[in-house]
C-alpha cells in the first residue's frame, strides 16, 4: 500500500492522519496520506512522536486491508482478535467469515461474538474492512427491549384482570393471558373447596385467541406438583412435574419428552388462593428472567383471584341476609285475599326499612302488619328485621293490636338502648278474623302510621280514623285502635309513606299525596287484593317519572267471601339479581 492508495479517498472515520516516519513498518509506510492534510503528529517535551501504527492498534474498530485481487495485505490488532482466521498474505474468501462479503449486510455471529463490518473502497480497487465487536451494546439493547415487553406485559395483565369480579371469569382470564406470552399451555388449580377442585386450561392454537377449557377434580386426585404447590412450595421443571401433568391430560399436543413445565403457587390472604402450571417446548426453556416473570404474573393473578373470591364471598352472605330480610308473603288464611308490592328505595339492595306480612292465629284468625322504620337501606333493613322476629315471637304471647303493640315497642326500646341505635318505627298491626257470611272483621292498633284505606263494594274509599304514637322511642306510647269490618269484596289498604310522599308530576317536585291516591283507588272495587296493590305500586312509579324515592310498600286484605282463600303475593321489583353478573358486564 502507496501513499497514492489513500490519495481523494476516505478511510471510513476520518481519524486517520499523516504518520510519523520514525519508525519503519508496513504499517505506517501504508498510511502516510489521506484524503485532507492532517498535520504530524508534534514531539512531547523532547520525546519522539508517536507513530500511527500505535494509534490504530487502540481504535475500537479493527482494520484489514486487502489488494485488488481480494488478497490481505494487512490486520490491525483489533482485527486480529476478532477475526483470527483472517491472515495477511491470503486470500480474504478463504477465511470464511461470512460478514466479510461484498454482499454481506448487517452485522452477523461469529465465535460468539456480535460483530458489524463495513466495506469502504480505495485507490486502485483496493478496499479496507472496518469491524466492530458490537456485542455488549447489542445485548444491553436485547435487554432493555426484553424488559420492556415484560413491563408492557405485566401492565396488561393488571388492566385485563382489574375487570373480572366473577372468580371463574378471573381464572379464565388467568389462563389465556399466560398464553402463549409464558407457555403454549397454561393450567391454573384453585385451591380445594368442599373437597373438589376447579381448573382452567389455555392451549395455543392457529387462531389469535388461545382455546380454554375448565374441569372439576376431587381434592385427592390432584397431582402431586399441584398439592405441593397449594402449600406454598415451587416444585422445579423436572421429568416427574411434565409426567404429572400429561398423566391429567392437561397437555395436549405436548409429549413429556420435548415439554418443559414449571408450578408458581398465587398468592392469597393466608395461603395460596391456587396453582399455576406453565409448560411449553424445550426449545424454550425457562430461564431465570422467564422464572421471574410467570413469578411477577403469578402474584398478579392470586392477587384478582383472591379479590373475586372474597367479593363472591361476601356476595353469597349478603344474599342469604338479604334472602332473610326480604319482606315475607303473608301466610296463606280462610277468607282473606293478601296483595302485596314493594319497591325499595335502593333497588339493587332489594331491602330496605319498609316491612309487612302475617301471622295466623290458633283460633283461625290472622294478624297482619305493614310498617316503616327510619333510615333506608341495609342498617334500616337490619332493624326491620329485628322488628319482624319480635313480632314473631310475641302474636305467640298475645293476639290483641293495642297490648302486642305495647309489648313490642318495649321489645325495640330494649334493642335499640342496648346497641345504641335511637331508632323507631311506625306501625299498623292489627288481626283479622273471618265471618260466617265471607266477611272479615279487622280489629286494628296505630303506632304513629298513616291511616288505612276501605275499599268499599260502592267504590268508595273511606279513611280509617286510625291515630297513635311512634314505637321505639318512649315506655308507655299512646296506641289507637279502631275495628272496621269487611263486607265480602270489600278490601282495606295499608300503605307506607313512600307513596304519599312521592315526588314527581310536572315540576318533579310535587307530593303524590294522600287525595291523589284515594283518586287512583275509586272505582276499583272489584280488583282482586294483588291487583289493587300492583295498581297502587304502578301510579306511584308513574308519578315519580324514574325520579328518587323512598321505600315503597303497600298490603291489601281483601274480604273474598264464603271459602275463599288467599291469593299470589306480588313482588314489584325482581325476586333475585345477580350483583356479581352485573358488576363483571
Amino acid at each position: 500500500m502507496t501513499a497514492s492508495d489513500v490519495r481523494d479517498c476516505d478511510p471510513g472515520d476520518g481519524r486517520l492522519s499523516t504518520p510519523s516516519t520514525t519508525r519503519p513498518s508496513a504499517w505506517s509506510a501504508d498510511v502516510r496520506r489521506t484524503t485532507t492534510a492532517l498535520p504530524p503528529l508534534a514531539p512531547d517535551r523532547g520525546q519522539a512522536p508517536p507513530d500511527w501504527f500505535e494509534v490504530v492498534e487502540h481504535f475500537r474498530e479493527g482494520l484489514v486491508v486487502c489488494d485488488a485481487d481480494g488478497v490481505v495485505r494487512h490486520v490491525s490488532p483489533v482485527a486480529e482478535r476478532l477475526l483470527p482466521e483472517v491472515t495477511s498474505g491470503e486470500p480474504l474468501s478463504s477465511a470464511g467469515v461470512p460478514g466479510l462479503s461484498e454482499d454481506a449486510r448487517g452485522g452477523f455471529t461469529h465465535r460468539g461474538r456480535r460483530l458489524t463490518a463495513r466495506r469502504v473502497p480505495l485507490s486502485g480497487a483496493r478496499c479496507c474492512w472496518y469491524v466492530e465487536d458490537v456485542t455488549d451494546s447489542v445485548s444491553r439493547a436485547d435487554a432493555l427491549l426484553a424488559e420492556r415487553a415484560r413491563s408492557a406485559f405485566l401492565a396488561v395483565v393488571g388492566d385485563k384482570l382489574g375487570n373480572p369480579l366473577h372468580p371463574d371469569r378471573a381464572a379464565a382470564a388467568v389462563v389465556r393471558l399466560a398464553v402463549p406470552t409464558l407457555a403454549e399451555v397454561a393450567v391454573l388449580v384453585l385451591a380445594p373447596r368442599a373437597g373438589r377442585a376447579r381448573w382452567w386450561r389455555a392451549s395455543r392454537t392457529d387462531d389469535d385467541a388461545p382455546a380454554v377449557d375448565s374441569g372439576v377434580l376431587v381434592g385427592g386426585e390432584l397431582p402431586t406438583a399441584i398439592a405441593d404447590g397449594l402449600t406454598g412450595a415451587e416444585p422445579h421443571a423436572v421429568d416427574w412435574l411434565v409426567e404429572q401433568a400429561v398423566d391429567a391430560g392437561w397437555l395436549p399436543g405436548l409429549a413429556d419428552t420435548e415439554t418443559v413445565a414449571r408450578v408458581v403457587p398465587l398468592p392469597g390472604r393466608d395461603a395460596p388462593v391456587g396453582v399455576l402450571l406453565v409448560a411449553r417446548r424445550a426449545t424454550r426453556w425457562y430461564d431465570e428472567d422467564d422464572v421471574e416473570l410467570v413469578r411477577a404474573f403469578a402474584a398478579r393473578a392470586g392477587a384478582a383471584l383472591t379479590t373475586a373470591l372474597l367479593y363472591r364471598d361476601q356476595a353469597e352472605v349478603a344474599d342469604t341476609l338479604q334472602a332473610s330480610l326480604l319482606p315475607v308473603e303473608p301466610v296463606e288464611a280462610v277468607g282473606v285475599q293478601w296483595g302485596t308490592a314493594y319497591r325499595p328505595a335502593q333497588a339493587g339492595l332489594r331491602i330496605g326499612g319498609d316491612f309487612y306480612g302475617s301471622h295466623r292465629l290458633t283460633d283461625g284468625g290472622s294478624v297482619f302488619f305493614l310498617g316503616d322504620v327510619s333510615g333506608k337501606g341495609v342498617e334500616a333493613a337490619v332493624f326491620t328485621g329485628q322488628l319482624r322476629q319480635c313480632l314473631q315471637a310475641l302474636h305467640r304471647l298475645e293476639s290483641n293490636p293495642a297490648r302486642l303493640l305495647r309489648l313490642l315497642n318495649d321489645a325495640l326500646l330494649e334493642t335499640t338502648q342496648a346497641h345504641g341505635q335511637g331508632r323507631f318505627a311506625t306501625i299498623v298491626l292489627g288481626v283479622a278474623r273471618p265471618e260466617r257470611d265471607g266477611g272479615l272483621t279487622l280489629t286494628m292498633a296505630g303506632g304513629g302510621h298513616l291511616p288505612p284505606l276501605v275499599l268499599r263494594a260502592s267504590g268508595e274509599v273511606e279513611t280509617v280514623p286510625l291515630r297513635g304514637m311512634l314505637i321505639g322511642v318512649v315506655s308507655d306510647p299512646r296506641v289507637g285502635e279502631v275495628t272496621v269490618r269487611l263486607a265480602p269484596g270489600e278490601t282495606c289498604l295499608l300503605y307506607s309513606d313512600g307513596v304519599t310522599e312521592a315526588r314527581g308530576g310536572r315540576r318533579g317536585d310535587e307530593l303524590f299525596g294522600p287525595e291523589r291516591l284515594v283518586t287512583a283507588l275509586t272505582g276499583c272495587q272489584r280488583m282482586p287484593a294483588p291487583a289493587l296493590a300492583e295498581r297502587v305500586e304502578q301510579v306511584t312509579c308513574d308519578w315519580l317519572a324514574q325520579g328518587d324515592h323512598d321505600d315503597i310498600a303497600v298490603l291489601a286484605l281483601r274480604a273474598a267471601g264464603p271459602g275463599g282463600r288467599g291469593g299470589r303475593h306480588l313482588h314489584s321489583v325482581p325476586a333475585g339479581i345477580d350483583r356479581t353478573e352485573e358488576t363483571d358486564a
